[in-house]
This record gives structure tokens, C-alpha cells and sequence, in this order.
């Protein structure tokens, strides 16, 4: 980001918008005052918070970052919504209370004692929201803190955060694509992008009478949907995959889900949804065949087993890459080269055939072009998710299974990737998406497969 210039007034409540890679989540670091120095980057010009260095005023800010897998610190729930509290001294007996109290109302009933690695994506998310109330800070930061949740779970984190205001006054910047979730807590819309401030205003103004320019720059307006691509030309074709009785864990004699049915076919969408913690990212690592079933049967069928065998995680990792591709829920869990270029060829340099032609091409559509060189840890959290798309395609295999496919993406962003998905699709791939995003469910046409409650 550069040549932004702005005052945020004690109390107030913002939105901050803007196109991925505009620099929203670099701004909220620099005012939590966790950017880091010189050696990490370049920065001009002043951030002060209560008229200090921000780096010096890190005790006023709460931040809940973009990826909430990597703000968990400590092995236990309890124990992790506590470490902020006890870092500004708070009394031990009060910092307990103050733990129940923001787990009661991010809505994450699970014990203190609970394992933080067995919580889900979505349920880790609340964590750390929860970690953060738990500090009452002056600053509170929200770096997309519904962006995974169901909707119910939407609807209890915005009630926590306005309880948690109206308890605690606090000034509120927070950072969400889908801008009617939050249009009924702030009073103050800034949107981010190329020269700085482009937008800055009460919401009703600023969406209002700005809101074609800003849809055309990628923002979400409501009231003006993203293109949607055509429904598919052709019937589904073979069923590629299917589970019978399948029963899921990513603990040892633990399962998250049991008891699923459920059929890939060639050439159509399938959409795995249903509240956190049900064992969607679960059962979509299973069925890429890279954890093993813990009950039942999964079995690849026709042109997908071939000489591999029916089994996928019986196969190997040269057999499954032109069989099953896969994008984790974080996106960094997969990044693996100093360049996004790089990153793109890594499946295919393992298959001994590079493609330039189709890496190029999935560079254009997904805007990481003009970042080909770039480090991929220094990439947005929309451009990390573009990437491993991208990544995953460049093999061209024929099921591809997404967790969030669409997370962190703005308007522009977000209809482009969904057309390059249906393009896959109707040339015959199978595309299996966890989502909680119901556009992306109605735009590919998707079959959905619920699960329930977490056992």
C-alpha cells in the first residue's frame, strides 16, 4: 500500500475495504504495530496510535489475523485465550473470567482443556477472536473474521463483537470482502486501492453513490452480484469416486463424521457444506487420499483408479497428482518455492513436463502474473488462495477438491476464479469445493452434500 493518508477517530467503527492485494491486511498489522523492521520491508511516511509509534502502543491493539491457523499459540483452548491477558498483567482469577466470558460469546463451546490442533478452521477463527476480546483493547483489528464460519456462526461472531463494544467501548477497523455482514455495526466505510484512499465516508454514501466504480475495482457492493458463469452444457458424466459407509478423523480412533454416502462424477460440481467442526475438511482430505478412512469404504472407480488401484491413499504422490488436486483451507500449509512461478511448476516438474503455455495462461487468469517473481509468503491471503488453485491445476488432474476456494477473494477476483473453475469442470473434471460460500455453490451448479452437527 502507499500514499494512504487518514485519521481514525477514537470510538469509530470501520469497514475497510478494497481489491485483494491492496495492502488491508498490511494496514491492520502496521496498526497493531507488528510489521516488523527494516529488514522485513519498506516503509515511508508515520502510524501513530494515541499519538505513539504503533509498534509502542502493541498492548492497545487486538488483532485476529487473515489466517487464524497461525495465531494459535498454545496447545490448549483455555490456555491460548488466555496468553494475551496475561501479557498485560491481568490478575490470574480475572483472566479466567474473562476467558469464559469471550468463548461463551464467540459461540465456541468446546472445554478449556480441548486441543487446539483438533479444533476446526472455522472453530479456530473464534478462537482467536476470542483471544483478542479477552484483552478489552482499545484498538480492536478484524482481518475477515466471518471468512469461514457458517452462517450461524457469522451472525454470533458480529453479536460478540458489538456485546463486546458496548461492554468495553473500543474503536472497531475491520476488514470483510462481504460487506453486508458488518454494514450494521460501523458507521465509516474507507476502501483501499491504487493511489491510496479511494473511498472514505459514511456506508450509505460511500456504497451508494460511489458504488459502480467501486464494483468496477473489485469491491463488493451489495446490490451488484459478480458474473456468474453458464450452467454446464452436458449431463455429469462417470462417477470418479465413492464413499459407502465412510467414516472420517484426523485423531486417531476419533471420527468427526461417519456414515457418508456420496458419488464424484466427471465433469460437475459437488459442494460439502454444513456447520464448523461437522468434519467437512476432514472428509475432503479423505477423499483426496491423503488421510485414510477410519470406517468404510472409498473407492476410486474407472479412468480415475487405472493401473493405481481403487484405493487413493494406497497411491503415491506421482500417482496422485494427475488423479487428485488439492487446496487446503490454508493456504500456506502447501506453499513449498521462493517464487509463485515456481510454485506452479512444482507438480509438473515432478511429472517431467513443464508446460510454460498452460502456466502462463494460469498466471493471466487468476492476476499473479505481474507477480510471477514474487516470494509467495509475501502474497495476500486472496492472491496465497489464487495461487494454489493455480498450482493444483497445472497438473491437470481430473478430481480437484477445494476448502474455501473463494476465501479472500474481492468481486473481480472471486467471478474470475469461479469461470476458470467451470471451465474445468465442463472439460470433464470432477470438482469437489467445502464451502460455506453459497454463490459459489449457485455459480458451479453444485450438487450439495451436507453434513450435521459434529458427532
Amino acid at each position: 500500500m502507499r500514499d494512504v493518508s487518514l485519521d481514525i477517530s477514537p470510538g469509530e467503527r470501520v469497514l475497510l475495504l478494497g481489491a485483494s492485494g491492496s495492502g488491508k491486511s498490511t494496514f491492520l498489522a502496521g496498526l497493531a504495530g507488528v510489521l516488523g523492521g527494516e529488514e522485513e520491508g519498506e516503509s515511508v511516511g508515520e502510524l501513530v496510535v494515541d499519538g505513539a509509534p504503533a509498534a509502542a502502543a502493541r498492548g492497545r491493539a487486538g488483532l485476529v489475523l487473515q489466517d487464524p491457523d497461525s495465531q494459535v499459540i498454545l496447545a490448549r483452548v483455555g490456555d491460548d485465550v488466555a496468553f494475551g491477558c496475561e501479557n498485560l498483567g491481568v490478575p490470574r482469577d480475572e483472566i479466567w473470567r474473562r476467558v469464559d466470558e469471550a468463548l461463551d460469546a464467540v459461540g465456541l463451546e468446546v472445554p478449556r482443556e480441548r486441543p487446539t490442533k483438533a479444533l476446526s478452521g472455522g472453530q479456530k477463527q473464534r478462537l482467536a477472536l476470542a483471544g483478542a476480546l479477552a484483552m478489552r483493547p482499545g484498538l480492536l483489528l478484524l482481518d475477515e473474521p466471518t471468512a469461514n464460519l457458517d452462517t450461524g456462526g457469522v451472525a454470533e461472531v458480529r453479536a460478540a463483537v458489538l456485546r463486546s463494544l458496548e461492554r468495553h467501548p473500543a474503536t472497531l477497523v475491520v476488514v470483510e470482502h462481504r460487506v453486508e455482514v458488518w454494514l450494521p455495526v460501523i458507521d465509516r466505510v474507507i476502501v483501499l486501492g491504487e493511489g491510496g484512499v479511494i473511498a472514505d465516508g459514511p456506508p450509505e454514501r460511500v456504497l451508494t453513490d460511489e458504488g459502480e466504480r467501486l464494483a468496477a475495482a473489485g469491491v463488493w457492493v451489495p446490490g451488484i452480484p459478480p458474473l456468474r458463469p453458464p450452467a454446464p452444457a452436458t449431463a455429469p458424466g462417470a462417477v470418479l469416486l465413492r464413499a459407502e459407509g465412510l467414516a472420517v478423523e484426523r485423531v486417531r480412533d476419533a471420527p468427526v463424521a461417519a456414515d457418508i454416502d456420496l458419488s464424484v462424477r466427471a465433469g460437475a460440481a459437488l459442494a460439502i457444506t454444513g456447520p464448523n467442526g461437522a468434519g467437512k475438511s476432514t472428509l475432503g482430505l479423505t477423499l483426496a487420499g491423503l488421510l485414510p478412512p477410519s470406517g468404510g469404504d472409498l473407492l476410486a472407480t474407472g479412468p480415475l483408479a487405472g493401473p493405481a488401484g481403487p484405493s487413493p491413499i494406497r497411491w503415491s504422490s506421482r500417482e496422485l497428482l494427475t488423479r487428485i488436486g488439492t487446496v487446503f483451507q490454508e493456504p500456506e500449509h502447501q506453499l513449498l518455492t521462493r517464487t509463485v512461478r515456481d510454485e506452479l511448476e512444482v507438480g509438473p516438474r515432478a511429472l517431467g513436463a513443464v508446460d510454460s503455455l498452460r502456466i502462463d495462461e494460469l498466471l493471466e487468469r487468476l492476476r499473479l502474473d505481474r507477480l510471477a517473481a514474487a516470494n509467495p509468503y509475501t502474497l495476500s491471503g486472496g492472491e496465497k488462495r489464487r495461487l494454489t488453485v493455480a498450482a493444483a491445476l497445472a497438473t491437470r488432474p481430473r478430481v480437484l477438491v477445494l476448502d474455501e476456494p473463494t476465501f479472500g477473494q474481492d468481486s473481480r477476483t472471486w467471478a474470475e476464479l469461479v469461470a476458470l473453475l467451470a471451465d474445468v469442470r465442463d472439460d470433464g473434471v470432477a470438482l469437489l469445493t467445502i464451502t460455506h460460500d453459497e454463490d459459489v455453490v449457485a455459480a458451479l451448479c453444485a450438487e450439495r452434500f451436507v453434513l450435521g452437527a459434529p458427532l
